[in-house]
This record gives structure tokens, sequence and C-alpha cells, in this order.
């Protein structure tokens, strides 16, 4: 690893076309690497939300709260379907919320309704609401004091770079869950599925695991052009991301105040190739 040039790939994210910016760059023992930006400011997460509350999945399904083939969604769909955007359900809740676009396990339809549908299912069996669970389950032992979920479970989270750091390093080295369940979280789910990748279209397959989108050989993409094909994380609306590449053996955290747009296309996997480059040495 070349630090100074880490140090200088991590400070160029203050050149984004962003108000405010703080991004971290996490090693594979949990060792903040370099950091830019305020990193305790609080940003909205959006869809990055989406890995708390996977990992909280994790956490439940370990617990026995729910199990992966526990009936959740519509007729044939589970809480594996779910949270693997393979439930059938659309994109957005509303009138038609639970109108199924595709039977379970068919199609990759990333659906903010599912994972409503996964918090309202995880938040019965334990007996409180979502939002408690994953501060119980999550923040209180991760310690991610300025996180909270006020909102949709699939993008109603706010948190801080500092925060993300420390949730950064349970993704690479896992204290709440085994390490097997976490591998198995970020293997292919229903494999070969097609679908479209918000922001970047159509992408078949558009491989996904048990809630952590992953890169395999998706092109375009928001992660680097060098990010291997290991790399998982999710990106959010909100102009947010988090990526971990166990092969570069770190970990990424980006959190702006400018909803994610032509800006973060091009601006994003160049910083990503920067950061990998002197993690490479």
């Amino acid at each position: 690893m070349d630090a100074a040039a880490l140090g200088k790939a991590a400070q160029t994210a203050l050149d984004w076309p962003v108000d405010n910016a703080a991004v971290a760059v996490v090693g594979a023992d949990g060792a903040v690497l370099a950091t830019a930006g305020e990193q305790d400011r609080v940003f909205r997460l959006a869809s990055v939300t989406k890995l708390l509350t996977a990992y909280a999945t994790l956490v439940a399904v370990e617990e026995g709260a729910v199990e992966w083939d526990t009936p959740a969604g519509p007729p044939g769909s589970t809480v594996r379907h779910l949270v693997a955007h393979a439930s059938g359900l659309p994109f957005e809740a509303g009138a038609s919320a639970l109108r199924v676009q595709a039977e379970p396990g068919t199609r990759r339809i990333y659906s903010n309704t599912g994972f409503e549908v996964l918090a309202t299912t995880i938040a019965e069996a334990a007996g409180m609401s979502f939002a408690d669970y994953l501060h119980e389950a999550l923040c209180i032992p991760l310690g991610l004091a300025s996180t909270r979920l006020e909102g949709s479970a699939g993008a109603g989270a706010a948190s801080t770079a500092a925060d993300l750091s420390r949730f950064a390093a349970e993704l690479q080295a896992p204290t709440l869950v085994h390490a097997d369940t976490l591998r198995d979280a970020v293997r292919v789910a229903y494999p070969d599925l097609p679908g479209v990748l918000p922001g970047f279209g159509r992408q078949d397959p558009n491989d996904w695991g048990l809630g952590f989108e992953l890169r395999d050989g998706k092109s375009p993409h928001w992660t680097g052009s060098t990010s291997s094909p290991s790399t998982f994380g999710h990106f959010g609306q909100s102009g947010t991301f988090l990526w971990v590449d166990p092969d570069a053996g770190a970990a990424a955290v980006a959190l702006t105040d400018r909803d994610f747009s032509e800006w973060a296309q091009r601006a994003w996997p160049v910083w990503t190739d920067a950061v990998l480059a002197a993690l490479r040495g």
C-alpha cells in the first residue's frame, strides 16, 4: 500500500461537485487507512440503508427470529426472495404496492417495497419495531451512535462516515454473525436473473446476494473499472456508497449531500480506481 497516494486519492472526493462530502477507506483489519471530509457529519443514506437492513436480517436469521424460507410477501415468496430482490414485488410502495410483477425467483426487480415487507416480517417475529430491532441488533453492539432508521427500511437511514467505517470493518471481519453467514450473503442468490440496476440500466445477469449488490461482471457500474468481481456493497440516490473489495483487502465509504446523477456516474469509478491503485501500491 502507498499510504501517501491513498491519502491523496481520498482527498480528491472533496473536489466532487457537492456541498459536503465525507469519505473513508477501511482495511480488512478494521483500521481506517484514509479519510477526507467531516467524519461525524450526518448524511442521508438512501439505499445504502439496505446494507444495514440486510445485515440485521442476517442477525435475525441466526437468532432464529425468522428463517430464510419463512414465507413473506406474495405467494411463493420468502424472506430470502425479499432480501435478494427476487420476490416479484415492484420498486416503490403505493396503491399497487403488492401487485406482483413476476413470479418469485424469476426476475431481479429492485424493490423498496420488498424491503418494507421484509422489515415488517422481522418486526412481527421479534415483537418490536424494525427500527428498534436494527438499533439493538446492529447499532448498539457496533457503536453506531449516530446511525438512525427513521423511515423506510430500504432507504430511510441517516449516518456518518465514522459510523459506516465501523460497519465496513464488520463487513470484512464479522463479529455479530458467523463468517459463513456473511460469506453466503455475498454470493449470488437466484443466479442468472436479468434485471435493471438503478442508474446503470439493464444487466443480464443482474447478480445480487442477500441484500448486497454484487459487482461480478456488470458494466456500466458505480464501482471502478479495476474493482474485483468479488466486490459487494450498495449505492444510494442521496449520493452515497459503500463497497467492500475482498481482493483489495479494503472497503470504502462515501457520503455526500447531492443526489446521484451523471456527476456520480463519472466521479465514483475514477475515485475508486485511484483508491485501489494506491492500495495495491
